[in-house]
């Protein structure tokens, strides 16, 4: 077995055996869901079903923290110096950093599918190919804050990290609209759009109707993962010359 796929497993263990973790990207946001959507079973909002609606909304906002949260496990390393003995070994930063993101997109399946399940249950009903659909725009839309959450790990402490990715998360969940429309036009909509978070929402309410994203919610996510990519990559080189 590779040092990648050994590394790869150990942190698949360490996210498993974090029940905090679980009860921010998982727990609450099915409990959210449950208790906002219930009630609300028969009633629409955007043109949609409201458990439809609100499903997309708490998967964006569990997904976005799962995948975020791969920063906690690197500021933490960085503070016990873990990473520096990991840098003498033969685990390469490429797979040292694909670990996280692959363990980030982990539990993100794990609360995709644990609200598609309560979504199920309070009466969400869609083709295959939409659920695929809506599943495939998730993912995609998860990177650029899966380097968000590599760039925050090398540049936040062990000891604030956990506050900043908890704020950072809801906030983009807040101005996205996973808990509700932001906006129903104007310039609040237009700043609402050029979030990667907003379009993370979208891909719910886009695959309900057989749809996929516009040339704008492409550009979107590209720009900010290229922005993202290279404050994370700047920030690795800092911290590797500091050690």
């Amino acid at each position: 077995m590779s040092t990648a796929t050994t590394y790869t497993r150990f942190e698949l263990l360490r996210a498993a055996r974090n029940i905090r973790f679980f009860a921010i990207t998982l727990v609450f946001p099915l409990l959210l869901f449950l208790l906002v959507a219930s009630p609300n079973r028969h009633e629409e909002l955007g043109g949609i079903p409201f458990p439809v609606y609100y499903m997309s909304g708490m998967v964006a906002w569990g997904t976005m923290g799962a995948v975020i949260g791969s920063g906690a496990r690197i500021a933490a390393e960085r503070q016990l110096g873990w990473n520096r003995q990991l840098r003498v070994t033969p685990l390469t930063a490429r797979s040292y950093l694909r670990a996280k993101v692959a363990t980030g997109y982990s539990v993100a399946l794990v609360s995709i599918a644990g609200l598609y399940t309560a979504g199920a249950a309070v009466g969400v009903r869609l083709p295959a190919d939409r659920w695929i659909s809506m599943t495939v725009m998730i993912l995609v839309g998860l990177i650029p804050f899966a380097v968000l959450g590599i760039w925050m790990g090398h540049i936040i402490s062990a000891d604030s990290i956990g506050p900043a990715i908890g704020g950072v998360t809801s906030l983009l969940a807040l101005l996205g609209g996973a808990y509700g429309p932001v906006a129903s036009g104007g310039v609040l909509l237009g700043l609402a759009e050029l979030l990667p978070s907003y379009w993370l929402v979208q891909a719910g309410h886009i695959a309900v109707n057989g749809g996929s994203w516009p040339a704008k919610a492409w550009a979107v996510l590209i720009v900010w993962t290229v922005v993202f990519v290279r404050l994370a990559g700047r920030a690795w080189r800092r911290d590797t010359q500091r050690d």
